[in-house]
């Protein structure tokens, strides 16, 4: 935004500082013409020695030019001061502003770290340094959600284009055969958009916040699972206590659901388990899905809530998602103010925890 030039904060500062020192000295010239005044007395004269008398006219006639030349001193000691001064308090601001002109040009990696105990300035540097470091990791993180959905939406593609290519190359083949496959591309591929759009709404935070008891979403999200449970082999156990929070209630059930479809295709091949349990906390409510599987190592397990990563094969290849269950799920407890935990189990599997505040 445009701005008329107009004084520095740093020539502002250097002329509050002369003009106090000024209006300092003038009061206290004041007082000192008021007390000789007053010990002159009405008569206008003193008796200083018996045998000299001062007359009070000149006495201030005398002092006015040792008053002006002094004021003039104050001013310009204030205002040289006041300078140097303004320009040593002011200097973190400056490193501040750099900073700001760094970022503001596309610059994110570089931080502040300003020295010394904490003030105001050191504060103001500390949570811009903080900001900057949100701000580059966010940065980062859409700029690789942006490489991996454009390479996840071209494979669709692709692959249809290549199918095509087939059926043009080669007449007899079966146009049933070739309608199936595209249509399980196509299919892929809505999913994966439908799935960007979830996580799109999430991060915008665009929904309408309403009660919501998370034990009945669980109870839905088990019911509408349970046949893909039993085709996989897998047992399917839901407990828990009522849990009220308030929210999105098709966001949740997203959430819910994806974490149980998680849970289910990332098993053991047979004779798998998942058990899904709410229960209320202090001031928040919990949803825990555990489900047995693969041995996951921790570092592994803390990069599984990014898009379109996965942490290892599933179960049936058929059942693959779009690499977005767990980047939607941390979208949207974000989103409702709640956090997400991943504990890799040492028997194999993962335990997922979601803490959501409380409805009061």
């Amino acid at each position: 935004m445009h701005r008329q030039a107009g004084l520095s904060v740093r020539l502002k500062l250097t002329l509050s500082y002369a003009c106090f020192i000024v209006v300092v000295g003038a009061l206290l010239f004041v007082a000192v013409c008021v007390f000789y005044t007053q010990f002159l007395g009405d008569t206008g004269a003193i008796y200083a020695t018996g045998t000299l008398w001062v007359d009070r006219s000149v006495l201030l006639r005398s002092f006015i030019p040792f008053v002006t030349v002094v004021m003039i001193f104050l001013l310009a000691f204030g205002l040289v001061g006041g300078w140097f001064l303004a320009g040593w308090m002011l200097a973190p601001l400056t490193r501040i502003t750099a900073a700001t002109r760094m970022a503001a040009n596309g610059s994110l990696a570089h931080r502040i770290r300003l020295p010394g105990r904490a003030d105001e300035f050191r504060e103001l540097a500390d949570a811009f340094d903080t900001m900057l470091t949100r701000l580059e990791a966010h940065v980062g993180e859409q700029q690789r959600f942006a490489a991996n959905a454009s390479h996840e939406l071209r494979t669709p593609l692709a692959i249809t284009q290549a199918l095509l290519d087939v059926a043009h190359n080669d007449p007899t083949q079966d146009p049933g055969a070739l309608a199936d496959r595209l249509h399980a591309v196509n299919a892929r591929a809505i999913d994966l958009t439908e799935a960007l759009l979830v996580l799109s709404r999430a991060d915008q935070r665009s929904f309408t916040r309403e009660p919501v008891d998370l034990s009945l979403l669980v109870e839905e999200a088990a019911e509408t699972l349970l046949p893909l449970a039993e085709r996989l082999g897998v047992t399917l156990y839901v407990s828990g206590d009522i849990t009220p929070t308030i929210g999105s209630p098709a966001l949740l059930l997203h959430l819910t659901m994806n974490l149980v479809h998680n849970a289910i295709v990332h098993n053991v091949p047979e004779q798998g388990t998942v058990a899904v349990t709410t229960s209320f906390a202090p001031n928040s409510v919990l949803l825990t899905v555990e489900n047995t599987g693969e041995t996951l190592a921790p570092p592994s397990v803390s990069t599984l809530v990014e898009p379109f990563r996965r942490g290892t094969e599933r179960v049936r290849t058929h059942h693959a998602g779009v690499g977005l269950g767990l980047a939607i799920v941390n979208s949207i407890t974000r989103a409702h103010a709640g956090t997400l935990t991943l504990v890799p189990r040492p028997t194999g599997g993962l335990r997922v925890t979601v803490q959501l505040p409380a409805r009061s």
